[in-house]
């Protein structure tokens, strides 16, 4: 056979492909490499998670194993079971689990940043202090300003290595709980 005629497509081989009842080739691997991908994303949840899954026995089993094992090789043929029992199920209560988890993550990471941004707005601006105790009066005053006044004394002209931040991280910790109160009530 030529070299030519090898590379050629004809007609008839063209509209044999496109009528096919059965999913090709290429379509079967996306869908192994997603059911992987899903199976990965589960082994990366914490145990809580995994145990409140709805997954049989055997996947949750597999999934244990994967995790404990620490060859390259072991851990792929792992996962590769992992995808090939997922095919068995239905993925969408399992991809619902993920996503409900990085959801949450996204949330948690959202408020540590507020929090963040009002320790720094306290502690840069007397103004901040006043918003504060406006929007959240069941605040010990007395004790907030202390707090807010140390941790600006605590970075005010010291070496980073020097400095001891314990009123930093106590005025960080007490925004935190008020945020979280606000929001749960």
């Amino acid at each position: 056979m030529s070299r030519s005629r090898k590379y050629q497509n004809t007609v008839a081989d063209t509209e044999h492909a496109e009528g096919r009842d059965s999913p090709s080739k290429t379509a079967l691997k996306k869908q192994a490499h997603a059911l992987q991908q899903l199976g990965l994303e589960l082994s990366r949840l914490p145990s809580e998670f995994r145990r409140r899954a709805p997954m049989d026995d055997d996947l949750r089993d597999a999934i244990d194993q994967y995790l404990k094992m620490r060859a390259h090789e072991a851990r792929r043929r792992q996962m590769q079971l992992i995808g090939k029992l997922l095919r068995a199920v239905d993925p969408a209560p399992l991809q619902a689990v993920v996503d409900a988890f990085a959801a949450g993550r996204a949330l948690d990471a959202g408020r540590l940043h507020e929090a963040e941004r009002w320790r720094d707005e306290l502690i840069a601006d007397d103004e901040a202090v006043t918003r504060w105790i406006a929007r959240f009066p069941a605040t010990n005053v007395q004790h907030f300003r202390t707090l807010v006044r140390n941790a600006r004394r605590e970075g005010a002209g010291i070496d980073i290595s020097q400095r001891q931040p314990r009123s930093y991280r106590e005025l960080f910790r007490i925004v935190r709980q008020m945020l979280e109160q606000d929001k749960a009530g």
